[in-house]
């Protein structure tokens, strides 16, 4: 069996690791920064969340090319340097549309780290084992979103810039490490330059499925935690984080054992599932939730990757990713409005989201 578990392969997981605490800081701190200090709505706060999704859609084709035609590193390390002074430039903002501006251009940024992490990934991974890399390697980003929310609270209790000055670091940080990977893929010349990977396109449909309901989540559940009265209000958070690492450590062959879409399917019942026990028990529905992502987006991404060469791995990560970006950013813009009626209702409706997608999966795979 081909080795795993390479020095390479170390060095993304860490790199992953300090980019999404520093994602994870900011989802804890950005809804409620929104609707704190700048008294303005939940709505508000769900377009401010998901801003940076619209940048991130429209170049992450782009970035797929780019990372098939100069390389993986570029972008590696020129995404986590963007998404640092992005965020420390956030710490200086005090009104609503220059925070949503400097969102947007962490989409710039994100687009660029996320696509070339991805298709690094695939580069240095056995290709029989390729759902086994992605839940290890997916460590590194639940981990961050674990541990950021808590870390969060902690800092925006001194204040919200310290908060986003401790993302910037992180992401400086991710940079470093990032350039320590080395070059993962060779110049596809005018090879894979494709902007869009159409083999790509019905299983990113369900991966959108699945980010929206869960981007909704992440979106409120600080705020639903806070109406509620819980004493730690980055619980909820913490648990879906931690809940993800410990299943996708312990179920991390399973991928690889079944059909993709088969275990996509599966992954997002048991997303809508959470989703629909959140208004009832917010900590039970993390749980839940966070037992069905694990599944999902190893499943839906092995079935993407199966569809592209070598020289095509940036273009399908482009085009999963951008579907990704549709779903982060329009499910918490969508839910921001029913979260103005009532959040409950919001973390519901991101529950029916899932069960289309598992419907949309079913008829995927007949």
């Amino acid at each position: 069996m081909a080795r795993l578990l390479t020095g390479r392969f170390a060095l993304l997981t860490a790199a992953d690791l300090s980019y999404f605490t520093a994602a994870g800081i900011s989802i804890y701190a950005l809804p409620l920064y929104v609707t704190g200090p700048l008294g303005e709505s939940k709505a508000a706060a769900g377009l401010t969340f998901g801003a940076f999704a619209v940048s991130a859609l429209l170049l992450r084709p782009l970035a797929g090319r780019l990372t098939d035609r100069v390389g993986r590193r570029p972008l590696l390390v020129g995404g986590a340097l963007g998404a640092a002074l992005c965020l420390a430039l956030t710490a200086l903002a005090t009104d609503l549309p220059v925070i949503i501006g400097l969102r947007l251009l962490l989409g710039v940024a994100e687009a660029a780290f996320f696509v070339a992490g991805f298709a690094a990934l695939v580069d240095i991974s056995p290709p029989d084992r390729l759902g086994e890399a992605l839940s290890i390697n997916s460590l590194g980003l639940y981990l961050g979103l674990a541990a950021g929310p808590p870390l969060g609270e902690v800092l925006t209790q001194r204040s919200f810039p310290l908060a986003w000055l401790a993302a910037a670091g992180l992401c400086v940080v991710t940079g470093v490490v990032s350039a320590f990977v080395g070059e993962t893929g060779t110049s596809g010349g005018q090879e894979g330059t494709a902007l869009i990977h159409r083999p790509a396109i019905g299983p990113g449909i369900a991966l959108c499925t699945a980010i929206a309901a869960s981007g909704g989540f992440l979106a409120f559940a600080a705020l639903r935690a806070q109406e509620t009265g819980m004493g730690t209000t980055s619980l909820p958070l913490f648990l879906y984080g931690a809940t993800v690492v410990v299943a996708r450590v312990v179920f991390a062959k399973v991928p690889d054992r079944l059909p993709p879409l088969k275990l996509g399917a599966s992954a997002m019942a048991v997303i809508a599932t959470g989703l629909f026990l959140t208004p009832f028990s917010l900590v039970a529905g993390s749980v839940v939730l966070a037992l069905g992502v694990t599944f999902s987006t190893p499943a839906f991404f092995a079935a993407i990757f199966a569809t592209a060469g070598p020289h095509e791995r940036g273009a399908a990560s482009g085009t999963a990713s951008a579907f990704l970006d549709i779903g982060l950013g329009g499910g918490p813009i969508l839910l921001g409005l029913v979260a103005n009626v009532s959040t409950s209702a919001a973390l519901a409706t991101a529950g029916a989201i899932a069960v289309a997608g598992c419907l949309w999966t079913v008829r995927l795979r007949h």
